[in-house]
C-alpha cells in the first residue's frame, strides 16, 4: 500500500549572495550568514504551518524566483540554498539525505524560493 501523499508549500526568502560558492568571503562571515539563513527559513516554515512529517523520504520541488532578471546557474542557487534547506529539514524532521529534488527557475522576478513538499 502506498504512503499517503503529504502536500506542503513554503515561500522562503531568497538566499543571500554571501552563500554563493563563487564568492570569496572569510569563513566567519559565511558561517554567520549560514546560521542566520537556516534559522530564518526554519522560522518561515513554522509560520507557514510547517511541522514534523511522518515519512521516511520526501520529494521537494524547488522554484527559484530571482529578485532581478540576472543570469543564475541552478547549481549555484541550490548551493546558496543549502543552509535554508537544512532549516526546513529541522522543522520537517526528515533527513535531507532522503530527499529527492526537482529544481527550476521561474521566468518572473520576486526574490523568493517556492518549495512544494510531497511524500
Amino acid at each position: 500500500m502506498a504512503e499517503a501523499e503529504v502536500k506542503m508549500k513554503f515561500t522562503l526568502p531568497w538566499p543571500p549572495s554571501v552563500l554563493s560558492p563563487n564568492r570569496r568571503e572569510h569563513w566567519r562571515v559565511v558561517a554567520k550568514a549560514k546560521k542566520a539563513y537556516r534559522q530564518e527559513c526554519g522560522w518561515q516554515a513554522i509560520a507557514q504551518g510547517g511541522k514534523a512529517i511522518a515519512s521516511k523520504s520526501l520529494h521537494l520541488t524547488i522554484t527559484f524566483v530571482p529578485p532581478a532578471r540576472h543570469m543564475y546557474d541552478l547549481d549555484n542557487l541550490l548551493a546558496r540554498m543549502k543552509s535554508g534547506l537544512d532549516g526546513l529539514a529541522d522543522i520537517l524532521q526528515v533527513d535531507d539525505s532522503r530527499w529527492t529534488l526537482t529544481i527550476r527557475k521561474a521566468d518572473s522576478v520576486g526574490g523568493m524560493v517556492l518549495i512544494e513538499v510531497s511524500a
